[in-house]
């Protein structure tokens, strides 16, 4: 697994998000994003992140941030996720990992003693030229907000 590293340019993508609304890169031209990579939507880390997100959504708007959340689940599973916590943010479906393996974060996983395939759990930081400005590698679900405004 390669992932993109600062000064990248973030490869152009174009994808469902789970409002039924395509979402490209060219659309942040111009503005900062985050793009939060997580494993699966409804799982008790990926909520904790998702959730800390959402609830400093303002001060990471105030500070200039978009953010588009991705995992490999289902529009529908990205949908119902949304809904249930009442996330500000779009949700991609990235079903055929094209997002996921344009910023290199799918790769060998251990969990238990057991290797498998999957996301890694991973924020980048974009800046308004598209290009990788910061990677948060070891993320904390439950202050991820604060480690990106650090």
């Amino acid at each position: 697994m390669t992932s993109l590293k600062i000064g990248d340019k973030v490869p152009a993508f174009s994808v469902s998000d789970d409002r039924g609304n395509i979402q490209s890169l060219e659309d942040y031209l111009g503005k900062k994003l985050i793009v939060f990579f997580y494993p699966k939507a409804n799982t008790p880390g990926c909520t904790a992140e998702a959730c800390d997100l959402r609830d400093h959504f303002k001060e990471l708007q105030d500070a200039g941030y978009s953010l588009l959340g991705v995992s490999a689940d289902s529009v529908k599973s990205q949908r119902n996720f949304s809904k249930k916590f009442d996330f500000p943010f779009p949700l991609i479906a990235d079903q055929d990992k094209a997002v996921i393996n344009a910023f290199g974060v799918w790769g060998l996983k251990k969990f238990m003693g057991k290797e498998y395939e999957g996301i890694h759990r991973k924020t980048f930081i974009i800046d308004e030229e598209g290009k990788v400005a910061r990677v948060i590698d070891k993320v904390k679900t439950k202050e991820h907000a604060s480690q990106i405004l650090e």
